[in-house]
């Protein structure tokens, strides 16, 4: 008895899936952060922000969250990522990168009023990206002041 051949274009559509799959978890699974000479890029998997050093006003590192309301994004285990909006100032978005939500998280002011708040999953990384952009946020003031 002969058995039937899968056609190669079932092959083909599994491998895909699972290939698509895969990248959609890396990309979720952490925030991919690039330093530039003159900004920070930050992927978080359909999220990316490019946040120019001269547009940043004021860093903080703030131990929760406030209560948002949820534009887009999602939340699962410690995990919290999207886009937010406030209450008071609903016209403003609030972007969130959130890996762990036990550990702090940096409050970046951008453009004078937005907001993003950040953490890695590794707490020493989180003050090692917290000590940079203080760094950065710094000279860009000293520079303007001069």
């Amino acid at each position: 008895m002969k058995g039937k051949k899968r056609h190669w274009f079932w092959n083909v559509l599994i491998i895909m899936t699972v290939i698509v799959s895969l990248l959609s978890f890396l990309a979720h699974y952490k925030n991919w952060i690039w330093k530039k000479t003159d900004r920070i890029q930050i992927l978080s998997g359909i999220y990316f922000k490019e946040l120019p050093f001269n547009a940043l006003n004021e860093i903080s590192m703030v131990p929760k969250i406030p209560s948002l309301d949820r534009k887009n994004g999602f939340s699962a285990w410690e995990k919290e990522k999207g886009i937010f909006k406030d209450s008071l100032n609903e016209e403003k978005p609030v972007y969130i990168y959130v890996d762990n939500l036990e550990d702090q998280k940096i409050r970046l002011t951008y453009n004078d009023s937005l907001l993003l708040f950040i953490n890695l999953s590794d707490s020493l990384k989180t003050k090692e990206l917290y000590l940079y952009l203080e760094e950065k946020i710094a000279t860009q003031q000293t520079q303007l002041n001069q």
